[in-house]
């Protein structure tokens, strides 16, 4: 997500073609997240290998394409990521945003800002504690910018994310897989500029999944 809405878009397609590629092939839309989660029931190790498979695809991505955010290709070895946890996907209940003001304006970290929409509050627990998290609606996504206990440290300092298609959401319930959380562009430079996430996103739990950070790998 990133404030040139052609490289943002370009990109959230590109993460959500690298899950549905993993997914059985024809399935539909309303079929894909069902599909996965029975995929999880019934083999956790497998749905682990096809995360892994996931982030290889991704790295290519990065190695290979024009519109890749890292500036050394011919270096670049891949993301790092902490191991896939079952324990960090997370099915959350949606309490839609039902209040006039739903228009909220995202800073930039570039001191710009873009218009979003509140779509809901997602409610879960994680860790034996309750959290919640605010998902925002840009045309047909749903972000979820969010902070947490590992931020500045083993996690880039300035946030995470999550996007999903709408289609994601099933009688106002949304499987959360912080698995999948990723850094945005301006991790890797510094010219994109990213969407800070709300305050209110801070979760008070460290959340030890998805992507981390270069400088943790290498403490």
């Amino acid at each position: 997500m990133f404030k040139n809405k052609v490289i943002r878009y370009s990109t959230i397609a590109m993460i959500i073609a690298i899950l549905g590629y993993f997914v059985i092939e024809n399935l539909s839309d309303n079929s894909t997240s069902s599909a996965e989660e029975e995929l999880v029931i019934a083999n956790p190790e497998q749905y682990k290998t096809k995360l892994l498979e996931e982030r290889a695809a991704k790295d290519e991505q990065f190695k290979t394409t024009k519109d890749s955010p890292i500036k050394d290709k011919e270096n670049f070895h891949g993301l790092h990521y902490f191991e896939p946890d079952l324990s960090f996907r997370v099915k959350a209940n949606i309490s839609p945003y039902m209040k006039d003001d739903k228009e909220v304006v995202v800073k930039y970290t570039d001191g710009t800002s873009e218009k979003y929409e509140k779509y809901g509050y997602a409610n879960f627990t994680i860790g034996g504690q309750t959290q919640k998290l605010l998902l925002l609606k840009n045309e047909a996504i749903l972000s979820v910018l969010f902070k947490d206990a590992t931020s500045g440290k083993q996690t880039y300092g300035g946030g995470r994310y999550l996007d999903y298609p709408l289609t994601a959401v099933k009688n106002n319930v949304i499987m959360l897989d912080f698995n999948k959380a990723y850094n945005p562009y301006c991790v890797y430079q510094e010219t994109y500029a990213c969407p800070v996430p709300p305050a209110e996103n801070t979760l008070t739990v460290p959340i030890n999944a998805g992507e981390v950070t270069e400088g943790f790998v290498h403490e």
